[in-house]
């Protein structure tokens, strides 16, 4: 009996010129495996074309839900943004891919995973070491670092490979963005963008919603409620998290929400320049952001905003099933206990306008605040907080006027 091999299958040319070339160089009884996480109808299609291709099964899982719930709503409550603009959207989904990946594997008796990542990017780490960290006995296979077997450079030649094969596909060589999508974002790299002198063709580039300049006029207001950190309604509704965030990227990409083009460090060492568009994401994560600032103190804000790097850090690199990652979620869940109230945006062509926030757990006190005295503040207090607080600036320069005396 032939050995058994999962193939993370997105119905595009290279894993579709991966499934004879599997076939060919090492016989495998190919099993093609695509992890919907929300790409749209980038499915359609792909049971016949995986068969065509010369796949003995195709699997269609789906993991909007379990992708919404156990990675992009960790990453949420942990305000977790890579070099300040990136929003993680392959990243997250890359770890929920590889598990389902190494079930399959299992329900199967697959001997080996293989996937199409390039060896210039991240995506190679983070399938492998979700592989590595949940099933280190399976064999991992990337053709694409595999030269000396894997001899196509380019898309030409993979149409070319393909046809030798009898298959016939819908695929052309002409040129186009290298995309990844998924409900939380989608990605572009390439044409233009390879030269960061390039303004990128956003007529041209923009999928999920439009540019500021082209957003409505007028503004429209958008209302959060969250629980303990979690999202459970927009605009009064309450709604699961994978359709809320299918909801705002309705009007996040409406009105211009969520563009960012940023040159990134990768984990293995090169810059890259990409746009991305995570419309729904934006308004979530800002509405997040704008709720804690009424609820968390100043010490846990402070150390919550280097786990949130960390977090970042982390999943970006692909180190989803680790301890490290399991512990700072843990002390990011357990800032969220008050995470709860009502936060009210304004959407205005690529703006976030804070236009109210409330929550039963604010720290945020008017008599306080106001300029008024209150009860609990007396202004004489701030005499001697400053006194000790300054004390070390005053007892230096003390002794740096002693040391310029000496000196003279």
């Amino acid at each position: 009996m032939k050995e058994k091999v999962i193939l993370a299958y997105s119905g595009g040319l290279d894993t579709t010129a991966i499934i004879p070339w599997l076939k060919e160089n090492f016989d495998y009884d190919v099993v093609c495996c695509c992890i919907d996480c929300g790409q749209g109808n980038e499915l359609d299609g792909l049971e016949e074309r995986a068969k065509l291709s010369g796949a003995s099964k195709l699997y269609i899982e789906d993991l909007v839900d379990d992708f919404c719930d156990n990675y992009i709503v960790p990453c949420v409550l942990a305000n977790a943004v890579y070099e300040n603009k990136y929003l993680l959207g392959t990243s997250m989904a890359r770890p929920a891919i590889a598990k389902r990946l190494v079930e399959i594997a299992r329900k199967e008796g697959a001997t080996a995973i293989c996937h199409g990542a390039t060896g210039k990017g991240n995506d190679q780490i983070r399938f492998e070491l979700g592989i590595k960290a949940l099933a280190p006995d399976l064999k991992i296979i990337a053709p694409w670092r595999m030269t000396d077997v894997w001899t196509m450079n380019s898309r030409e030649d993979e149409i070319e490979y393909c046809r030798q094969h009898g298959i016939d596909l819908p695929f052309s060589a002409d040129n186009s963005y290298s995309r990844d999508r998924n409900l939380w974002h989608i990605s572009h790299e390439g044409l233009e963008l390879e030269d960061p002198a390039n303004e990128p063709n956003y007529d041209h580039l923009l999928v999920l919603g439009v540019s500021p300049e082209k957003a409505p006029d007028e503004g429209e207001y958008v209302t959060m409620t969250f629980e303990k950190g979690i999202p459970v309604s927009v605009n009064g509704e309450k709604m699961k998290v994978s359709d809320i965030i299918t909801k705002l990227n309705e009007l996040g990409g409406k009105h211009g929400i969520g563009i960012v083009d940023i040159v990134e460090n990768r984990v293995v060492g090169m810059k890259s320049r990409g746009v991305y568009e995570t419309p729904g994401g934006t308004i979530l994560l800002e509405a997040h952001q704008q709720l804690e600032e009424l609820v968390l103190d100043r010490a846990t804000m402070e150390v919550k905003k280097d786990m949130g790097n960390k977090f970042a850090q982390i999943v970006y690199e692909g180190k989803w099933f680790t301890p490290l990652r399991e512990a700072v979620q843990a002390f990011v869940e357990s800032t969220q206990q008050y995470v709860t109230g009502e936060v009210k945006l304004k959407l205005y062509k690529g703006n976030i306008i804070k236009a109210g926030t409330t929550s039963p757990y604010s720290l945020y006190s008017e008599s306080l605040a106001s300029f008024t005295t209150g009860d609990l503040y007396d202004h004489h207090d701030a005499d001697g907080f400053i006194t000790l607080f300054g004390l070390p600036l005053k007892v230096r320069a003390m002794k740096m006027q002693e040391v310029e005396k000496a000196n003279k």
